[in-house]
């Protein structure tokens, strides 16, 4: 038997703007089996990656990004929105589906060079993804591949 984890998307139309169809991906984390699929879809992916850590999308890519990072024995980056960081940050402003928004992270540990996953649960308007890769690239970031589990 095939596992399709479109069977376990939920949409929920006009939220949260009447033009919008919301991708509910807490169907996906409430079962214990289905969240364990998930992830270890990723990790067969990522598994045999030299990567230094995995970087989570704020926040439903932090729900993904930090088991796949443990399963690595990878470090995990949050990307966060702005404002919510402490200590010195760099950030990238990008369009939503439905506005403006800025994502940042913080420049302590990423160095040049530093080879990364990114991930984040859904891919709309792909404007957050598009922001993250410029955030990371201007750090000089090795971005080895940019997923989500929803396109």
């Amino acid at each position: 038997m095939v596992f399709d984890l479109k069977n376990h998307i939920r949409s929920v139309a006009g939220w949260p703007e009447p033009h919008v169809v919301f991708r509910d991906i807490c169907s996906l984390l409430e079962d214990r089996i289905v969240f364990r699929k998930l992830i270890d879809l990723f990790v067969h992916r990522y598994v045999t990656a030299d990567i230094d850590a995995v970087v989570g999308i704020d926040a439903r890519g932090f729900i993904i990004g930090a088991p796949l990072a443990y399963e690595l024995n990878a470090g995990f980056i949050p990307l966060r929105k702005k404002g919510k960081l402490p200590g010195e940050t760099i950030s990238e402003a990008y369009s939503l589906e439905y506005g403006q928004a800025e994502i940042e992270v913080q420049t302590a540990w990423l160095r040049k060079g530093h080879k990364v996953i990114l991930v984040d649960d859904l891919i709309a308007t792909g404007g957050t993804m598009v922001a993250a890769v410029k955030l990371l690239k201007r750090i000089g970031v090795d971005i080895l591949e940019a997923s989500a589990i929803i396109d």
